[in-house]
């Protein structure tokens, strides 16, 4: 087979695989879910085995902790978030006319002194409608993956099916990778694997470490603006801890959603505003210089923009499913892209003579980070 035609052939196995993915998106939700469950605790069933477990009991084991773990968190979280959630809807308004109430009399004079007087109304406005426009999108999108997560409507047969798939999946799991890599084409089988091993890097490497740091920097933010006293503390510091897997969009939001309150609450103490201030900025301090560098590594290879486009561009497309295939299918696509980038490199197209042979390494990417 030529290249042209095993070219051919991937991509047509590629746009197949997508339009599937696109018409099966409604029921598509707990298989999905139970397929990264699996991929998640294959590595400590893998463990479990080493001590003697067999791969059936363990595979039962850590599966029924997962379900009791899961099933007492939520127990314990959704009473608190349902009304923290609803009472802080409800006080948003308030929140929002007390900081303009403040925002006219502390720049008032400024604009007086600056002949700019008239000007303040329409700034005012001008806050209101894009606040406005903000919550508008925030709840459109909300309601885009929720349509597009239909499988969310019953809540029985994600808590069900998502369980029983994770199950026979990390049972067949190593047989399964087995399986699929008799598939491969004999002659580009060592390539493949190779990549293959790049994108498994990528993609543990990412989840896991960050869905460390994401627990870490949200019991952190939850307790430090707790302590201080901010109304709605709790659900601030875990919310923005919750969307530090998002680079920059939790600690953001945490903070202008603190910031705001913290204003409106202790106006004119600067002190409890400057230390809710300090707990966002000591948060990012250990996240940058500590929690990411040890638990997330720089071999990763997910560059932050390219993050969040894959977030919103599959979130919008397939919904709550787009949203857990995100990560992983962006990890694929920059290793091969990578991967790709250096098969230029090394072809004649690029240096004009004699092909060189290399093999794909995540570690060298220094000239492509995707």
């Amino acid at each position: 087979m030529t290249i042209q035609r095993q070219i051919g052939f991937w991509i047509a196995a590629l746009v197949f695989a997508v339009l599937l993915l696109f018409v099966l998106r409604g029921i598509l939700l707990p298989f999905v879910a139970g397929f990264a469950l699996a991929y998640l605790l294959d590595p400590l069933a893998d463990r479990m085995q080493k001590l003697g477990i067999g791969r059936l009991g363990a595979s039962l084991l850590i599966l029924v902790l997962f379900v009791l773990v899961f099933i007492i968190t939520l127990m314990i979280l959704v009473p608190f978030a349902v009304q923290q959630v609803g009472a802080f809807v409800e006080r948003i308004p308030s929140y929002v006319a007390r900081l303009q109430e403040l925002a006219n009399e502390q720049l008032r004079p400024l604009l007086d002194r600056l002949g700019a007087n008239g000007s303040l109304p329409q700034m005012q406005t001008s806050v209101g409608n894009l606040i406005s426009q903000g919550v508008a999108w925030i709840a459109t999108f909300l309601q885009g993956l929720w349509s597009g997560g239909q499988a969310l409507i019953s809540i029985f047969s994600l808590l069900v099916v998502t369980p029983v798939v994770a199950f026979y999946m990390l049972v067949d799991w190593d047989r399964m990778v087995r399986t699929v890599d008799s598939w491969m084409p004999v002659r580009q089988r060592e390539t493949i694997r190779a990549i293959a091993r790049d994108i498994d890097r990528a993609i543990a490497g990412f989840v896991r470490g960050q869905a460390m740091v994401c627990i870490i920097l949200g019991t952190f933010y939850a307790v430090g603006l707790t302590v201080i006293g901010l109304n709605f503390g709790a659900l601030i510091g875990m919310t923005a801890g919750l969307l530090s897997f998002i680079p920059y969009v939790g600690s953001l939001t945490g903070l202008i959603l603190s910031m705001g309150v913290a204003i409106v609450q202790f106006w004119p103490d600067w002190t409890m505003i400057l230390a809710t201030l300090g707990i966002f900025v000591f948060g990012q301090f250990v996240e940058g210089n500590i929690l990411s560098p040890k638990l997330v590594g720089d071999s990763v290879g997910l560059h932050p923009v390219w993050l969040m486009f894959a977030l919103l561009a599959f979130g919008a497309l397939f919904g709550f499913v787009g949203l857990l295939l995100a990560v992983p299918l962006a990890a694929a696509m920059g290793v091969i892209a990578r991967f790709a980038l250096q098969q230029y490199l090394a072809s004649p197209l690029y240096r004009g003579g004699a092909p060189v042979v290399i093999h794909p390494k995540i570690e060298d990417r220094a000239d492509f980070d995707a």
